[in-house]
């Protein structure tokens, strides 16, 4: 990264999607730009988990004009995220697909638990340096984040099913506030976050901050009508619920403080944040300045400075291999023929863009993670293996990239009809084709002998050719007729593979 590199974030919340725009300056970020609307995504998703055509458009319409400010900008200095609507939406890929095109760049689907990471880096990089145990929340949409951290780490993270447009439109409808519906609103939040009362004891913190939307507009007209600036009470949420049982409903409600577009989910938000409080023990709560788009920011400078060995991803998969005992010996095997073949296909003399060492490095992880599945079944172990990886919560990966290593496991051995969707993605093929041959060459289980082979792409484009000497083939014959069958596997597809053993030494 030099100084002056223009980085983006785009959010794509329940309630508002924000763009962030950042300038790289001495190894930090500072904001230049910062674009928020109100979408209100998460009211457009039905009792089925249908998002509205009309909440898509919402969307679509929003990132048209995120587009026009993102235009000239890399794909690798712009990382854009989904979270809870997205989440939970049935159809999401519908919305998926003309969004990627509208903005002009990938948009990732994030977990829970990845969601509440990235909002903890956030706060931490905008808070000062202190070795206080902190608790981050932060009341979203459709969902709540809760964080226990030190510093830059955080330790315990959640996220739970509870956010500020769910809870308006189920227990505030049509804008009414009353004692009743305010009762029931946080009887029903603390049945949803009971659970983290294990999790985040009084004891495990120190310092109580708040983050993003609700936590936000309730200390901003807390600070309009006096109390402390930034802080948040038990005494100012039992002002600020009086004040909104007495206006009735949004409509009549007139709070200093109060912007339009947050009245329709102040009451759910409100509800959640009492509930936390009690069920916490929360006494003061400090507004924090960062959020999840700081820390999208953050986690990409990490990822553009650091390396794969460095990368916090390639922690996980190494940590999700130990846990399933998988032969770390035979993974570095594959790992590294893999990539060797890889990087054999790349057209002569390309420049190793961040976006090749970034397929380099998932192929590589999802080699690693070919076996984890072996502690299922042995016959069926890439099937199993996939099914862990699409329902994992692994920290740094996106549910995107998570998919993209279980179809690669999935697609590493048998049949490629399972895998039609996936075999359009001409950079998919290159990973897949290089993981496959990779597992052939190793099946013996011990370093394979590469000496004379040739792996390229041909000029058709859609064929590769693996050539080795007659030699090679008569010392290594098991290996000559797995990558024989290789070839009848790749006849059913539109892509093809072509062994040829030359005569010579």
């Amino acid at each position: 990264m030099q100084n002056g590199q223009l980085v983006a974030a785009v959010d794509l919340g329940s309630n508002s999607f924000r763009l962030e725009i950042g300038v790289y300056e001495e190894g930090h970020i500072r904001r230049v730009d910062y674009l928020k609307e109100t979408v209100r995504q998460g009211n457009g998703l039905d009792a089925d988990r249908m998002l509205s055509k009309e909440a898509m458009q919402r969307g679509w319409d929003c990132l048209a004009r995120f587009a026009e400010r993102l235009a000239g900008f890399e794909p690798e200095f712009v990382r854009a995220v989904a979270t809870q609507t997205l989440r939970e939406a049935r159809n999401r890929d519908v919305f998926l697909i003309q969004a990627t095109t509208i903005l002009g760049f990938p948009i990732e689907v994030i977990s829970g638990k990845e969601e509440a990471r990235l909002i903890y880096v956030g706060v931490a990089h905008s808070l000062p340096q202190s070795n206080e145990k902190r608790l981050v929340i932060d009341i979203g949409g459709r969902s709540t984040e809760m964080i226990l951290g030190r510093a830059y780490k955080p330790n315990t993270m959640e996220s739970y099913r509870v956010g500020s447009v769910k809870w308006s439109m189920k227990y505030f409808a049509n804008g009414v506030f009353t004692n009743a519906s305010f009762s029931k609103a946080e009887i029903a939040a603390k049945a949803v976050l009971d659970e983290a009362l294990s999790l985040y004891p009084r004891n495990a913190w120190e310092t109580a901050y708040g983050s993003s939307g609700t936590v936000g507009a309730v200390a901003d007209v807390l600070a309009s009508a006096g109390w402390p600036m930034g802080k948040i009470t038990r005494e100012g949420l039992d002002w600020l619920k009086e004040k909104l049982i007495k206006a009735g409903n949004t409509e009549a409600l007139k709070l200093e403080g109060v912007k339009d577009d947050r009245k329709p989910v102040i009451g759910g938000g409100l509800a959640i944040l009492y509930a936390l409080f009690d069920l916490l023990g929360i006494e003061e709560m400090q507004a924090a300045q960062g959020a999840l788009r700081q820390g999208v920011l953050q986690d990409l400078l990490d990822r553009l400075e650091k390396n794969e060995n460095t990368d916090l991803r390639s922690s996980m998969v190494t940590a999700l291999a130990s846990r399933f005992a998988v032969d770390l010996a035979q993974a570095d095997r594959v790992s590294r023929t893999a990539r060797c073949l890889f990087q054999s296909i790349q057209a002569s003399g390309s420049k190793k863009t961040n976006r090749l060492m970034q397929l380099e490095n998932k192929m590589t992880w999802a080699a690693q993670l070919l076996e984890i599945g072996t502690r299922i079944s042995h016959s069926d172990f890439h099937k199993h293996g996939a099914y862990i990886l699409d329902n994992a919560d692994l920290t740094g990966f996106s549910m995107p990239e998570l998919h993209r290593l279980s179809q690669l496991i999935l697609g590493h051995r048998g049949k490629l009809k399972k895998l039609d969707a996936e075999l359009r993605d001409e950079d998919f093929v290159c990973q897949l084709m290089s993981l496959r041959l990779a597992a052939i060459l190793c099946h013996a289980r011990r370093e394979p002998d590469l000496e004379g082979l040739v792996f390229k792409r041909a000029s058709s484009g859609h064929e590769f050719v693996i050539q080795c000497p007659a030699t090679w083939a008569q010392l290594w014959p098991q290996s000559a007729h797995l990558l024989q069958e290789e070839c009848e596997a790749w006849l059913k597809t539109h892509w093809q593979l072509k062994v040829q053993i030359s005569s010579g030494v």
